[in-house]
């Protein structure tokens, strides 16, 4: 990763994802033990954005944006199929949030993609073409987002329609290292200007998660010193699967540990 960033930024992707990790742990923790504490919750505040932070950086990195989809999206059915045989949910985990999220990304950057093209007889097509594409994703992530009902059950999207939008707004700024055309582009592809614009998705997401009596949600907004740190350096070791485990495995002995205290 070669991007440019404050001096003083020191944090790699993994230290990131670790500190993310830790304060969703916190989070997890402070719901199902400690329901009436809210520091826990507030702690929990910091994940989300760096994990959002981290699905735009992946999707400008990746080499196989298939690959990166499938897995995130996998991961997601799996957890909705658990969700559904213990209490028939409709509830739709934060892996179904980012497949969203990535999609919508891609389809952006196809677009950023046409827009920096040389002029020929197909550009106004191409542009236009691809900017209803992304249009079309947005719309249709929205729609998920309104309530929709399936089997009598309303679909409900972990962090809402915002929370979908806020790794786009993180990866609005990227671009294509390999593409000559968007030098202009990558003369503003910077770490400080990704996390501003992030925070302006962030501000919408506590907003609209406040108007729905989530009231920590203003705390997501600590998230952006961290992300100020981040040296745009994923880290030397390759950490990716120890999250996509992390997340199923510390679920599972969190609730493990709940139903023991329960029969205790």
């Amino acid at each position: 990763m070669k991007q440019k960033n404050f001096k003083f930024a020191f944090l790699s992707g993994n230290m990131l994802k670790i500190l993310a990790a830790v304060c969703m742990v916190c989070d997890h923790v402070g719901l199902m033990f400690f329901p009436t504490v809210p520091i826990f919750r507030i702690i929990g505040r910091i994940a989300f954005p760096i994990f959002a932070f981290m699905i735009a950086e992946g999707c400008k990195y990746t080499k196989n944006k298939i690959k990166y989809f499938g897995m995130i999206f996998l991961m997601g059915v799996v957890f909705q199929m658990v969700y559904y045989v213990v209490d028939k949910s409709l509830y739709f985990c934060i892996f179904i949030t980012f497949s969203t999220s990535i999609l919508m990304i891609y389809a952006l950057q196809l677009f950023k993609k046409q827009v920096f093209s040389k002029w020929n007889s197909s550009y106004l097509i191409r542009v236009v073409a691809s900017l209803l594409l992304f249009s079309a994703l947005v719309f249709g992530v929205y729609v998920l987002n309104s309530g929709l009902e399936v089997f009598g059950k309303e679909i409900t999207v972990d962090y809402g329609f915002w929370g979908c939008m806020l790794p786009v707004f993180a990866s609005l700024l990227h671009a294509d290292e390999k593409d000559e055309n968007q030098r202009l582009l990558q003369k503003i592809d910077c770490v400080p200007l990704h996390v501003c614009a992030m925070a302006v998705g962030l501000f919408l997401t506590a907003y609209f998660l406040t108007k729905s009596k989530f009231l920590y949600q203003y705390y997501s907004l600590i998230a952006i010193i961290p992300l100020l740190l981040y040296s745009g350096k994923r880290g030397k070791k390759k950490m990716k699967y120890f999250f996509y485990v992390f997340y199923p495995a510390h679920l599972v002995l969190l609730y493990g540990l709940s139903f023991l205290l329960a029969i205790i």
